[in-house]
């Protein structure tokens, strides 16, 4: 069956109307048949612009990039060219690094209610599965590729995923397509161009509707997977304090161990985060979860680290200083950045330290090193640091981010915390406070993580 643009159309009308359409464009044949598609369809050319990502990793990519931007012009679409840095990070594959830096260009282009098209077929939908099933992954990864999926402010849609690749070489020679070749594709020591160079055309002769029938059963594994969530998504509602993020352990113990699991999988979703290997998630539930009440276990990964604390099971991000011992505090500048993600801001108040001492102040910040005591407003004596933090219920990870603030040498604040009785005042005079605030980094897409 030739291909028509009225493929493209069918699938199009199940989405919310799309001011602006990026086409992800390389120059091969299936992302050129898209656009020849889409170029034909009368009130969806004026909307598309095709993107070209550079990714620097082949000789030929700038004359690609040419080649490309001709053909648009000869359809009369507009076209877009970028660059991206595709090498690849420790543990990361090469095709993994292409992929991740050729989303990282695509989506900040996205706004509201825009859309994305990319050219994957049945073909790369039967080798992603095949991939995602000698990895052991569960059902989302056998999901394989969604039809559909927010991306950035829009969304990302594969029109082509039902359709063969057969199909596309059949609408490209009779449209006299002419696309450029990767030379890199006919490398088999990437996995998968082994799986589309060896192994499955041999599979494709024992079972020629192989493409057609695991598209069936990814579809099958991502409804199982949908209603799956859903369920987990409920269960956490249950387990997961909002405040901080963390699970209560008490709360998740009433499960069995393939709950607790199944929760622990969401919490990460809900995170942003990675999803876990099997192996790591039973570590949590047996290292951690099932530790004594009074053991502080650790499970390190690269970003973060999986720990216990007060009947509370933390994801704690990673982070270094971005001050050093000893930082002195400018005049009249309001904010200061303690970590990537969190800084402390001085704000006017009718009660704190007074603003006029403030600014004729040496002000000095420091951290913890160990023994530190303080006197509080309304309370007899002095109370050591130690005591005051294990009353907070403040974790000891965090302890060691919060900044104590000297004025002329003095201890006069604890982060947004405390502040001494030497340095607090409720009279009329002006005052400032110090409060706490949380940078959301760019492209974290929300992930509220521990720091």
């Amino acid at each position: 069956m030739l291909l028509s643009p009225n493929v493209i159309v069918s699938k199009l009308a199940q989405h919310q109307p799309y001011p602006i359409i990026y086409l992800a464009y390389s120059g091969g044949i299936d992302s050129h048949v898209l656009l020849h598609l889409c170029a034909s369809i009368d009130n969806l050319k004026p909307k598309i612009t095709a993107v070209y990502v550079n990714h620097g990793l082949q000789v030929e990519a700038k004359n690609w990039g040419l080649h490309c931007g001709q053909v648009c012009a000869n359809l009369g679409v507009k076209f877009l060219s970028l660059k991206a840095n595709a090498k690849a990070a420790p543990g990361e594959s090469p095709e993994e690094a292409a992929r991740n830096a050729r989303y990282a260009a695509l989506k900040p282009l996205l706004g509201k209610d825009d859309m994305l098209l990319l050219a994957q077929h049945g073909e790369d939908q039967l080798e992603t599965v095949l991939l995602q099933l000698f990895r052991g992954s569960g059902l989302k990864g056998l999901s394989g590729m969604p039809e559909s999926m927010a991306f950035g402010e829009g969304r990302l849609v594969r029109p082509l995923l039902d359709v063969s690749k057969a199909q596309i070489i059949e609408y490209a020679k009779s449209h006299a397509l002419e696309w450029v070749e990767d030379p890199s594709n006919r490398h088999s020591r990437y996995d998968r161009n082994f799986l589309r160079n060896d192994i499955i055309p041999l599979l494709k002769q024992r079972w020629p509707a192989l493409d057609k029938t695991v598209f069936r059963s990814a579809k099958h594994c991502a409804n199982s997977d949908f209603l799956l969530a859903a369920h987990a998504e409920d269960l956490l509602r249950h387990v997961l304090d909002q405040k901080d993020k963390a699970l209560i352990i008490s709360n998740l113990k009433t499960y069995s161990l393939l709950e607790q699991q199944l929760i622990i999988r969401q919490w990460f979703n809900c995170l942003g985060l990675k999803m876990p290997s099997q192996d790591f998630v039973e570590k949590i539930v047996e290292q951690v979860v099932g530790a004594r009440d009074d053991a502080n276990p650790v499970l390190a990964k690269q970003d973060y680290c999986i720990r216990r604390y007060r009947n509370k099971l933390y994801c704690v991000k990673s982070f270094s200083l971005s001050i050093k011992e000893g930082y002195l505090w400018p005049f009249g500048q309001s904010l200061l950045k303690v970590t990537d993600e969190e800084s402390y801001e001085v704000v006017h108040s009718e009660t704190g330290i007074p603003l006029e001492q403030w600014q004729n102040s040496t002000i000095t910040v420091k951290f913890r090193s160990g023994g530190e005591s303080v006197r509080l407003p309304g309370r007899e004596g002095r109370h050591a640091l130690k005591n005051l933090f294990q009353e907070a219920g403040i974790p000891p990870w965090e302890r060691i981010q919060i900044p104590l603030i000297f004025l002329d040498d003095q201890l006069a604040a604890v982060g947004e915390r405390w502040i001494t009785a030497e340095y607090y005042s409720e009279s009329r005079e002006p005052c400032i406070r110090i409060i706490r605030r949380k940078i959301n980094p760019k492209g974290n897409d929300g992930m509220a993580v521990v720091g």
